[in-house]
């Protein structure tokens, strides 16, 4: 494989998908325990109260990335378990701090974000992201987080997919919190852009000089009618690509969503905030998504591949149509597309070229059975494949990509979908705990141990 020297292999997870321990060590509510447990928001009625039991078994999943060859993990913190109501918390600091040291005593880069999607109840009930004031906490959270684990965490990122949080979460309600105003999705939208920046400057002040700064985007893959795809991309993609990356807020976005809103959240200065130097953009890619222009008449497709709410996450697009596309697809039902990463790879390199790239999540969720001791994922090991190659396409086309993250390297709470999809190159019985490498597991060892002997050659 022709991938750049130093080139990142590593695995991905988030704290609420699979650390369980709920109620432990002084942890209070995040908004997923609160959504999870309101009957009829998560398929069959699951909760993350234990999801994989991470939280009790981390050293046997480290031991299991060192076997796997992983150059680094990418896992994510919980806010409520580090500053339950606000106050820090040692038990919960004392948790990460043992896994990073663990991660480092294994040779395996930690990868640490800050927010993926566990807001802590008590800022939710103060109003959420739509508040300002919930920008000013992360900052807040993201310097005492820095200042215990800044020595030795060499990457940080502030935020994972604030699309999601934003408009799943205040617009679609299909993940939490659940509510469905598309002016707060917007509200909220910029005030996660602010928190990202906020968090930037608090992190540079206190952790090593040489940690690497990070924001990770689930940027959609557009394709259809160029008018389609401009619409939903300024609202999916650029209403955080171009702040961030210094550009501000796209014209037309604030053009087609002024009937919504007036953007008077934005203010003075804002921008110069969010747009915090990075050192590295993560970019999640799992499938692209077709998009065009609806005629008012023929009933309307939506398979913009997120789960059925009440309302649409895509603010201000009112008038299109996501269309299904070509199998085959995955258990998620999204269609498998290696040629749209590399095309969302291309585009991020011309369009902001002097931005390095790092895949922070690509995998694919299938209907995984131990049968006699293993696990025959051949599908996942092909999507897995064809979605490497199309990564290492992209750098020999002159793509500056820092790195590739499996997602996840255990099956866990698929949000919404409970433990209905398994997304891990490890089985995970969720009865007993028990862990099985799937057959993917090992086709990622040997893809990463050929990887880096191609290096040393």
């Amino acid at each position: 494989m022709g991938f750049p020297e130093g080139f990142l292999w590593g695995a991905a997870t988030a704290s609420y998908q699979i650390e369980g321990a709920a109620r432990e060590d002084g942890r209070t509510p995040s908004i997923w325990d609160t959504f999870s447990r309101t009957p009829g928001k998560v398929l069959n009625g699951d909760t993350g109260d234990v999801a994989t039991d991470h939280y009790h078994r981390w050293k046997e999943d480290v031991a299991s990335m060192a076997r796997l060859g992983l150059g680094a993990y990418r896992f994510s913190i919980s806010w409520s378990r580090v500053l339950p109501e606000g106050r820090p918390n040692r038990k919960g600091f004392d948790f990460y701090s043992r896994l990073v040291d663990e991660l480092l005593e294994h040779g395996i880069s930690p990868v640490a974000t800050l927010y993926h999607w566990d807001l802590p109840q008590e800022l939710e009930d103060a109003g959420g992201w739509p508040e300002r004031d919930t920008a000013r906490r992360f900052a807040d959270y993201a310097e005492r987080v820095g200042r215990v684990l800044g020595d030795r965490v060499e990457t940080w990122t502030t935020l994972n997919e604030p699309w999601c949080s934003a408009f799943l979460g205040y617009a679609a309600g299909v993940h939490a919190p659940g509510r469905t105003d598309p002016a707060d999705a917007l509200a909220a939208a910029h005030h996660l852009n602010l928190a990202h920046g906020l968090a930037v400057r608090a992190l540079r002040g206190v952790v090593s000089p040489s940690a690497r700064h990070s924001v990770t985007l689930n940027l959609h893959h557009l394709r259809g009618d160029a008018e389609a795809v401009r619409r939903a991309d300024a609202v999916a993609n650029r209403i955080f690509l171009d702040p961030m990356l210094g550009r501000g807020y796209p014209a037309d976005l604030l053009a087609d969503t002024a009937e919504i809103t007036d953007w008077a959240f934005a203010r003075d200065g804002d921008a110069d905030v969010i747009a915090a130097p990075l050192d590295v953009l993560g970019v999640n890619y799992y499938s692209p998504t077709l998009v065009r222009v609806w005629d008012g008449t023929s009933p309307r497709e939506s398979d913009d591949g997120h789960k059925r709410g009440a309302a649409t996450p895509f603010v201000g697009c009112e008038g299109l149509e996501f269309v299904r596309q070509p199998g085959p697809y995955t258990a998620m039902g999204w269609p498998i597309d290696a040629s749209g990463l590399e095309e969302l790879l291309l585009r991020l390199h011309r369009e902001y070229p002097d931005v390095p790239l790092m895949v922070t999540e690509n995998g694919a969720a299938f209907e995984d059975e131990v049968v006699d001791g293993r696990v025959r994922d051949d599908r996942r090991i092909a999507y897995l494949r064809d979605h490497v190659a199309a990564a290492e396409r992209a750098c020999d086309a002159g793509v500056d990509l820092r790195g590739y993250f499996a997602w996840s390297l255990l099956d866990n709470f698929e949000w919404a979908y409970g433990y209905d999809r398994r997304f891990g190159l490890i089985h995970v019985n969720y009865g007993t705990g028990e862990r099985t490498w799937k057959d993917s597991a090992f086709w990622y060892r040997d893809a990463i141990r050929a990887s880096l002997a191609s290096d040393a050659k």
